[in-house]
């Protein structure tokens, strides 16, 4: 049972960070926390994937006051998102029509929800972008919804000012996220507990 809920994990978050790579090259505006990644990778003049992996680290710390503790899951979220997202964009060139890049952002996103049903239905824990949410609503009492909402609206925000890519992608991933991860969440749900499912599927679903 450990062993399939490793692999799951790990080619969740290898696909998870392939799919960041394809909204990248599709050109059409990437999800908030990647708007984010992608304006703090251009002010600094860096790759993508070291962003992630940075921003993944530091929102991590963010975990201690809110005395949450991270899994295996989670330290492999914050190394290995990063590392996959770079050897996609290395493997995957720039595209020029369009055409083919509208089916790449469509794909990324199937990609992406996928990714993120199997690396959530692993349970072997949160990634730190989710774990910050769930901490702040168990120490607030704030709703899974106003959290994720204000978080993701504000480094949406700061990564558009910073020059991310902001477009239909963005808007689509934020229309369709949630229900595609509510699609397949139940496929690749292993339960060591009874509570893994509801907790997970509040957190993605909200």
């Amino acid at each position: 049972m450990m062993v399939r809920r490793l692999i799951q994990l790990y080619v969740g978050l290898i696909l998870y960070g392939v799919s960041a790579a394809m909204y990248v090259r599709a050109d059409l505006g990437a999800d908030p926390w990647n708007v984010f990644h992608l304006g703090v990778a251009r002010i600094f003049s860096l790759n993508l994937g070291v962003v992630m992996i940075g921003v993944g680290a530091l929102v991590l710390l963010l975990w201690i006051p809110l005395r949450t503790r991270p899994g295996i899951g989670t330290i492999s979220n914050v190394i290995v998102l990063g590392l996959a997202a770079d050897a996609a964009l290395a493997l995957i060139p720039p595209i020029e029509s369009l055409a083919i890049r509208i089916g790449l952002l469509i794909t990324a996103l199937l990609v992406n929800g996928m990714a993120t049903g199997m690396y959530i239905g692993a349970g072997l824990g949160a990634g730190p972008r989710d774990g910050l949410m769930t901490g702040l609503h168990a120490r607030t009492g704030w709703s899974i919804r106003s959290i994720r909402t204000s978080i993701e609206v504000t480094v949406l925000s700061a990564g558009w000012l910073m020059g991310g890519a902001f477009g239909v992608g963005t808007v689509l991933y934020a229309l369709a996220i949630g229900p595609l991860i509510q699609f397949f969440l139940p496929w690749f749900h292993i339960s060591p507990t009874k509570k893994t499912l509801p907790a997970a599927v509040e957190t993605v679903a909200d």
